[in-house]
């Protein structure tokens, strides 16, 4: 984890945010957690399914998410409902690019994968932006 003297200034601050990271690939899901703590995140969750997404915003609610499209097949889009309707932003990662949204959420950001750091916090800070 980066100190506060290392943070990158052009980045905003995550230090005090909460995420929730719904993401069926080990690796990636360990991956995005690694970004976030680097960023300076102070709460990470990692989940693999949508029932634990629910059992997962059931306990607390993240500040912010980060949601693949696909989940072993299942679509991640009952979670993003839930999200939106408590007000809670997030985005979505996908190998597809937006190209692999459904047209409802098409407005929504999406960082395509394999993705850099930089594009994720960019991601974030403009949903965070938007809350």
């Amino acid at each position: 984890m980066m100190s506060d003297e290392s943070e990158d200034p052009s980045y905003p601050s995550f230090r005090r945010l909460s995420v929730l990271i719904v993401e069926d690939e080990a690796i990636i899901s360990f991956l995005i957690e690694d970004v976030l703590r680097e960023l300076g995140c102070k709460v990470v969750r990692n989940v693999a399914c949508i029932e634990d997404a629910f059992a997962a915003l059931d306990e607390a609610a993240p500040d912010v998410a980060v949601l693949d499209v696909n989940l072993d097949g299942v679509e991640v889009y009952p979670v993003a409902e839930r999200l939106r309707a408590r007000g809670i932003p997030f985005v979505f990662t996908t190998g597809y690019g937006a190209d692999g949204l459904a047209p409802d959420w098409a407005d929504r950001p999406v960082v395509q994968k394999p993705f850099r750091s930089e594009s994720l916090a960019r991601a974030l800070e403009a949903v965070l932006a938007e809350a």
